[in-house]
């Protein structure tokens, strides 16, 4: 960028190397880990991408190993994204709103903090929490469930009533038609109404729910929401209702389910976790890789 200003020959004399020594370097052809790390490199950035700049080192390897067929380290992965200035995101802590109706009587803890499960659709956590927008707060209730991390229900509203939290396990069942399935919850006024209460009934639904105030006992379904937040909402401003419905719609069903990696099930996404589970084939939305 100084040869504007300065001759070949007094850059090369400031540099103590000869001119005949940067010419030839300058028709040499690149070295073959140069190559390399272009190959990979190119990959790197359209993975990086399609994950909208979350990934890290961890995951990108996966993508590589699993999708594109790359043996390599992870050291290498990190080197080469450290040189290109990409990096993951980091999750904080989502906030989420409980109000507990003294009224109503919680259901017990069938849990006891043990979030694990053999199989898809024998334990299920939820939860609410808010989105933030420009015209005010959008509510969303999700059900996940605990084998997979696939979030198998939720709903969208203006409000935090009762049908809220009804409408997400409606698609649940629909989706999933669940047989004997425990379906844990904090204490919100929502989960311990008549009317959610009823239908866990009517469905075969055995509800459970954690102490008060004690976020280790619903920590999956807080889980989720922080990688909401950092993966979405903190990227993105929302101008209204009808966006964020459309951003978390394209979030859960777009990307969460089906390609987000998670550490906890062998750095799978949700929907592959459960393919393997059933002896289907993976899948994995198609990337140009050249």
């Amino acid at each position: 960028m100084n040869r504007a200003d300065h001759s070949v020959a007094t850059l090369c004399r400031v540099l103590e190397v000869s001119p005949s020594g940067y010419y030839a370097w300058r028709k040499r052809a690149p070295s073959p880990q140069a190559r390399r790390d272009a190959e990979l490199m190119a990959k790197i950035r359209r993975f990086h991408e399609r994950s909208h700049g979350t990934y890290g080192a961890p995951r990108i390897l996966q993508d590589l190993r699993e999708e594109a067929h790359e043996q390599v380290a992870q050291k290498r992965v990190a080197r080469l994204m450290r040189e290109a200035g990409l990096r993951g995101v980091h999750r904080r802590r989502f906030m989420t709103t409980t109000e507990r109706d003294e009224r109503r009587r919680p259901a017990p803890d069938r849990v006891d903090r043990t979030f694990t499960a053999q199989r898809p659709d024998e334990l299920y956590v939820a939860d609410i929490t808010y989105v933030p927008t420009w015209a005010g707060f959008l509510f969303l209730a999700v059900v996940i469930d605990v084998f997979s991390r696939r979030v198998v229900g939720w709903a969208m509203a203006s409000h935090m009533r009762a049908s809220l939290v009804v409408d997400a396990l409606e698609m649940a069942l629909a989706q999933r038609k669940p047989r004997g399935a425990i379906h844990h919850s904090d204490q919100g006024a929502q989960y311990t109404s008549l009317a959610f209460s009823e239908r866990c009934r009517e469905a075969g639904i055995a509800t459970s729910m954690g102490s008060v105030g004690d976020c280790y006992d619903n920590a999956m379904a807080e889980s989720f929401f922080a990688t909401l937040e950092c993966e979405l909402i903190e990227r993105r401003s929302l101008r209204d209702h009808a966006e964020a419905r459309q951003a978390i719609f394209e979030f859960i069903e777009g990307w969460y389910n089906p390609h987000r990696r998670h550490s906890g099930i062998g750095h799978q996404s949700p929907l592959n976790y459960e393919r393997r589970f059933f002896g289907e084939p993976v899948s994995y939305k198609p990337l140009p890789l050249h």
